[in-house]
């Protein structure tokens, strides 16, 4: 941790020294934020459903479902590093609960067109920019909030994981049958109101102030706002562990996770249907909630190492793949991936959220979003030609291997495999 970091201290170490003697996870504070982000995250995952079910239904193809979807996700990724900024020079909370209602309207305008009929892509498509905006700034509180409200960060962090998969697991069985008994606007209205549970849940949360000084604001006007992105980014830069992570999890994300989401699909539904792939999808989905399990149990002295130890998990799914294996075997792959993953994520977002100064914290996540997020697409984009050139099993053989390679990457930096926790919520070495 920097000289910078240590004076001004943690998230966690600034909200230890205010809670005082409270529940280290488990209290109604932190109850309401579980709800808010269980709730969202169930809607979320019933979305693609509902988009791809109700665009087809009026005549639009699969390019159409894609540039819906992409419009949501370009916003997102384009925008969440200024969600940073405003995040850490406003109240994180109202600009949750402003993001949520923004949500709940465009979701609300979306169900409305499907109800009645009157679908045209451009204005799916503005609701998705507008949905994206709206999570570019909700997002970056999330970092901030968790340490406010929990003084065992890693067990919080490992229930939200835990929670959002579960979501992950139920929201496209919901959607399902929202379209079976209803509509595709039937689901947009539930969407709608997933937001709104999450709205009212964060209006009603008491969610601690930071102390005096824990606010980086410059001043106000452009020249203010480029100030703070700036001190944003050189506070990211200080950081070996952070940068180093993130500039990793760039090749992953090209030449492991991009390739693999689209191509596993494609091969698994080509050869066995499309059961198959719901059937692995679910398995996946059990697999980073056991994972969420063990990140609440198992406290490692050094998070970062031992997260980098668990991603080696992940090449069972891409090699099971494209070895071409039965079905189960498959299943246990993805089951075996989603651990390693789920784990993963714990120990990153708990290091995040622990080592970094609270007055950047939003910025520094926003930061780790976007860079996490921006080689997605191409992984995904180059995916379809390297199939054509190599084939898609040894695509999925190659992105298996370098999944191992970004594994070994991880711990062959010292500043991330030799990372100590900060927090006080682990047994003594």
């Amino acid at each position: 941790m920097t000289g910078t970091g240590a004076r001004r201290g943690t998230a966690a170490q600034r909200v230890r020294g205010e809670a005082g003697g409270a529940p280290p996870v488990w209290s109604r504070d932190f109850a309401l934020f579980f709800a808010a982000r269980a709730v969202a995250r169930l809607g979320d995952t019933m979305l693609p459903v509902a988009l791809a079910a109700g665009l087809l239904e009026h005549g639009y193809g699969a390019g159409a479902v894609g540039l819906a979807m992409a419009s949501t996700a370009a916003a997102f990724a384009g925008l969440v590093v200024f969600g940073g900024v405003i995040a850490d020079r406003f109240s994180t909370r109202r600009l949750m609960i402003g993001a949520d209602l923004v949500r709940l309207g465009t979701q609300a305008l979306a169900a409305g067109l499907f109800f009645t009929g009157h679908v045209v892509l451009w204005q799916i498509c503005a609701t998705g920019v507008v949905n994206g905006m709206a999570g570019a700034v909700f997002q970056p509180g999330v970092a901030s909030t968790v340490p406010r409200l929990a003084a065992d960060v890693q067990g919080a962090n490992g229930a939200i994981r835990i929670a959002e998969s579960a979501a992950q697991l139920a929201g496209p069985a919901v959607a399902g049958v929202l379209v079976g008994l209803a509509s595709p606007g039937g689901v947009f209205a539930a969407h709608a109101a997933t937001y709104a549970v999450s709205a009212l849940c964060l209006l009603l949360l008491r969610l601690p102030p930071l102390p005096p000084g824990g606010r980086a604001a410059t001043g106000s006007g452009p020249r203010a706002f480029r100030a703070d992105l700036v001190d944003g980014w050189r506070e990211f830069r200080s950081r070996t562990w952070l940068w180093g992570v993130i500039a990793i999890w760039c090749l992953y994300m090209i030449a492991a996770w991009g390739p693999t989401v689209p191509l596993v699909a494609t091969e698994v539904v080509r050869n066995h249907g499309p059961g198959a792939y719901g059937l692995i999808n679910s398995a996946l989905g059990a697999g980073t909630v056991v994972g969420g399990l063990f990140a609440l149990r198992l406290r490692p002295r050094r998070m970062l190492r031992a997260g980098a130890v668990s991603l080696f998990l992940f090449f069972a799914l891409p090699a099971a793949v494209g070895a071409g294996l039965g079905v189960p075997a498959m299943a246990a792959a993805a089951a075996v991936a989603g651990v390693g993953l789920s784990f993963w994520s714990v120990m990153w977002a708990t290091t995040v959220q622990t080592q970094v100064p609270a007055d950047v914290l939003n910025r520094i996540h926003a930061y780790d979003v976007a860079g996490s997020l921006a080689m997605m697409p191409v992984g995904q984009a180059l995916a379809g030609p390297a199939a054509g050139a190599l084939g898609a099993d040894r695509v999925l053989l190659i992105a298996a291997a370098t999944s191992l390679v970004v594994a070994a990457a991880l711990l062959a930096v010292p500043a991330i495999r030799n990372l100590i926790r900060t927090d006080t919520n682990t047994p003594a070495p």
